[in-house]
């Protein structure tokens, strides 16, 4: 923490606008300082008291005895921008402005008096928090700068997670979800605004925390991935999960998110792409956020997904099958050797196999859990257990099955969680230490999104040694070109990604050589750095197949091109290239994320069906693999109905060199489009027949 470490460990603490009363703004933090057992000095002020909350009260910061590493700033309005100038002229060295009122509600005016209070903050060194803060909270040394009003009921319940929020709200809601789960939390902090201190510095700094084990973030915009991007590396090196949700997925929620931060969101298709490449897991709402946490507080070390259920109900059984089949979590083959041990254990009627339905078995044998869990413990091909008793009444001895499940998780250090409904059944698994779920559902998808993140994780730090870590190159669009066709696939070739055969044509002469030159038929298409689609205008003729036919269509092209006004480049003759399937790849400058490269089904529908996935750059043959597992048209590269398969390392290596291409400062590329790219068979290639680039 030593980035900011007065803002999260202060030694001192001011309060401006200091308030008797704890249920006031001003009133809260000095209150929530002493209930937490802050071990600094504490110096409210309020030129209307001399005491406060049993602490003396000062006039100003001027009549205080030491400069404060941090002032909280809990007047309103334009009060609080004086109130920061009065801070950094008294080298003070964090300012956390509660104030409301700023850029949040005014893009302009607001947005100039957020920079006129960080203008003078910086000349003096001090840093700023907010404004529009709800404060940071730090229950590991008792730094309680916020005015919650969820920390009046809480007592001091330190625990392991941090949660960073732009919202106050949603700094301190995931709190109570966690509270009512018996979970503690360490850090919950809310930086507003983020005039200054941004959500994304707060956390890198928080992450160094040794005593923080999961990291969860609320984010409405991401203005930069600067911070982000160093939290994810910071994270990888203390194998520190990080969860966050980043709302704005709609139309609807992007305007929400605007009004509320004054931030613009981000395209969240490439906020996904992000996240994934730094392994960072993305939940998509509120219990996502939290439904898994004490899952990453286990310790647990999973080396793989298959799932193993176990339960007193065939409902549980099948249920649980099909939440696993929903997510993708196999579920495990149990050995031969563990099926016929399970055979000498349970009764003709119950079952065996993967899941496990022990039938009413268990009311009248309630030793039942604790023979056949050591069994299932010892089999190679499990790799994480869920144990449903939905119910349990009189007759079922619950002491003991919990008491058997908790040895059982012991003995195997795997992943484990409960499915257990009724109250009285889950308090006893939970009174073991175990992790419970009102149902299979929840327990799977908890379990889920643990082993994913996890694997998640493990990728990422594996290609972390192998990627070089390029910085996207600094290009202007605000001169950005259109190159033409034809110097757009030069561009291409030179890089090695495979083009179809072609020549530019500057006279009908030239046309006709080059049909006898490739062999017909051929395309001919028009040339020009002013037009980027060219079906529309008729500048596309497919299947020319003599050479008067290509003289006759160049001067046609000719015609069309100078009838528009447009630079005329020449003609393109080009061979007739075949393929499986038209593929489209693209490639952008995101202006936060930098370069962003897209992959996936082709063709003039393209816009429609939008079936691509998204990489960020660098990235490998295997991370291209992956994204083109996940398209719809999957399926289709390994072949159906006697098909052979298509050949995706060729594919593959292309994208790679597009990804290159838009690291490369010598490109100067800010965008692409390849469409069509013609995927052929095994062994046979791709080729790019279509392609736009445009240069900064």
């Amino acid at each position: 923490m030593s980035r900011l470490k007065a803002a999260l460990d202060p030694r001192s603490i001011a309060i401006i606008g200091a308030s008797e009363n704890p249920n006031k703004v001003g009133g809260r933090p000095v209150h929530y300082l002493d209930k937490f057992g802050f071990k600094g000095k504490i110096f409210p002020i309020n030129p209307s008291r001399a005491e406060v909350q049993g602490y003396t009260c000062y006039r100003s910061l001027a009549d205080l005895p030491e400069a404060p590493e941090m002032v909280i700033v809990a007047v309103a309005g334009d009060n609080a921008i004086g109130a920061v100038e009065d801070c950094a002229a008294h080298g003070v060295k964090v300012a956390v402005v509660m104030a409301s009122g700023f850029g949040e509600v005014d893009a302009v005016a607001g947005k100039a008096k957020e920079r006129r209070m960080v203008e003078a903050a910086h000349r003096a060194g001090m840093r700023i928090v907010g404004p529009n803060s709800q404060g940071l909270a730090n229950f590991g040394t008792g730094a309680i700068a916020s005015f919650s009003t969820m920390f009046m009921d809480m007592d001091r319940a330190e625990g392991h997670v941090a949660m960073l929020s732009q919202s106050g709200a949603l700094s301190t809601v995931p709190v109570g979800f966690l509270r009512q789960r018996g979970i503690g939390v360490r850090h919950t902090h809310a930086t507003g605004n983020d005039a200054d201190i941004s959500v994304g510095e707060l956390a890198v700094a928080v992450a160094e925390d040794p005593e923080v084990k999961l990291l969860l973030l609320y984010l409405e915009s991401i203005p930069e991935k600067k911070y982000l991007e160093e939290l994810a590396a910071v994270a990888l090196d203390r194998d520190l999960p990080v969860i966050a949700l980043k709302s704005g997925r709609s139309e609807a929620g992007r305007q929400a998110a605007q009004s509320h931060t004054g931030a613009l969101a981000n395209e969240d298709r490439v906020v996904d792409a992000f996240f994934e490449h730094h392994g960072i897991w993305r939940a998509p709402d509120m219990r996502g956020l939290v439904e898994a946490t004490e899952l990453y507080l286990k310790g647990w070390k999973p080396k793989g997904r298959r799932l193993v259920a176990i339960s007193n109900s065939g409902a549980v059984c099948v249920l649980t099958a099909d939440a696993a089949t929903a997510v993708g979590m196999p579920m495990a083959k149990l050995s031969p050797e563990t099926d016929k041990k399970l055979k000498g254990i349970l009764p003709s009627f119950a079952t065996t196999t993967n899941p496990i339905d022990l039938t009413a078995a268990l009311l009248s044998n309630g030793r039942l859990f604790g023979d056949i869990l050591p069994v299932i413990a010892e089999d190679p091909t499990a790799d994480a257990f869920l144990i449903g008793v939905p119910v349990a009444g009189p007759g079922y001895d619950v002491e003991a099955f919990a008491r058997d499940s908790a040895a059982f998780g012991r003995q195997t250090g795997k992943p484990l969680v409960i499915a257990a409904t009724q109250r009285s059944v889950a308090d006893q698994f939970s009174s073991e230490g175990l992790s419970v779920f009102p149902t299979e559902t929840e327990a799977v998808s908890a379990l889920h999104q643990y082993l994913a993140h996890r694997e998640l994780m493990a990728r990422t730090l594996a290609r972390k040694a192998t990627r070089a870590r390029l910085a996207p190159p600094s290009i202007s669009s605000d001169a950005m070109t259109m190159l033409n066709e034809a110097d757009s696939l030069a561009l291409l070739a030179a890089r090695g990604i495979p083009v179809v055969p072609h020549r530019l044509c500057r006279s009908r002469a030239e046309a006709i050589a080059a049909f006898e030159a490739i062999g017909g038929p051929v395309v001919v298409k028009g040339c020009s750095a002013d037009i980027a689609h060219k079906s529309e205008l008729g500048l596309v003729k497919l299947g020319v197949r003599t050479r008067e036919e290509a003289g006759e269509v160049w001067a046609q092209m000719e015609g069309i091109i100078r009838k528009h006004g447009a630079r005329f480049d020449g003609v393109i003759t080009a061979a007739m290239a075949t393929g499986r399937r038209e593929i489209m790849i693209g490639a952008h400058r995101d202006p936060v994320f930098g370069p962003v490269v897209a992959v996936g089904d082709g063709g003039k529908y393209v816009e429609v069906f939008r079936d691509t996935a998204l990489l960020l750059p660098p990235f490998s043959k295997d991370d291209v693999r992956e994204a083109l597992g996940k398209l719809r048209i999957a399926a289709l590269f390994a072949g159906v109905r006697g098909e052979p398969p298509m050949d995706i390392d060729a594919l593959c290596d292309a994208v790679v060199g597009i990804g290159e291409l838009m690291l490369d400062p010598a490109a100067k590329a800010m965008s692409l489009d390849l469409n069509p790219v013609l995927l052929d068979s095994a062994g046979k290639g791709c080729v790019v027949v279509d392609a736009v680039v445009f240069q900064g």
